[in-house]
C-alpha cells in the first residue's frame, strides 16, 4: 500500500473553484480500482490550506492515477495552476 499527503495552499479569492475542482477530482478518483482512499481536507482555521490523503494499492495503482485524463485535467491542468505552494510528505504505516 502507497500512503501520502499532499497540502497545498491557494489563495482566498480561488476558494472556491478550488472547491469545486477538489469534488471532481475527488469523485473521479475514488473511481480508480487502485485507489484505496482519496479524502481532501481543509485545515481546521485555514481554508486555504488543503490536505489530501490518498493510499493505493501499489506503484502501478498510483502511476495510472497520474497519467489519468481527470487527473491532468483538475489536478495539472487545475490544482497545480492555483496553488502557490505544494508539499507530499510520504508516509509509512506503524500496524
Amino acid at each position: 500500500m502507497i500512503s501520502f499527503t499532499v497540502r497545498m495552499t491557494f489563495s482566498p479569492e480561488d476558494r472556491s473553484e478550488i472547491a469545486e475542482i477538489l469534488r471532481a477530482l475527488t469523485l473521479a478518483s475514488r473511481e480508480e480500482p487502485g485507489c484505496a482512499t482519496y479524502v481532501p481536507h481543509a485545515v481546521y482555521g485555514d481554508p486555504d490550506t488543503i490536505i489530501i490523503y490518498e493510499q493505493y494499492t501499489g506503484q502501478e495503482a498510483l502511476e495510472a492515477h497520474q497519467q489519468s485524463a481527470h487527473f491532468k485535467r483538475y489536478a495539472v491542468g487545475g490544482l497545480y495552476q492555483k496553488m502557490r505552494e505544494r508539499v507530499r510528505e510520504d508516509l509509512v504505516a506503524l500496524a
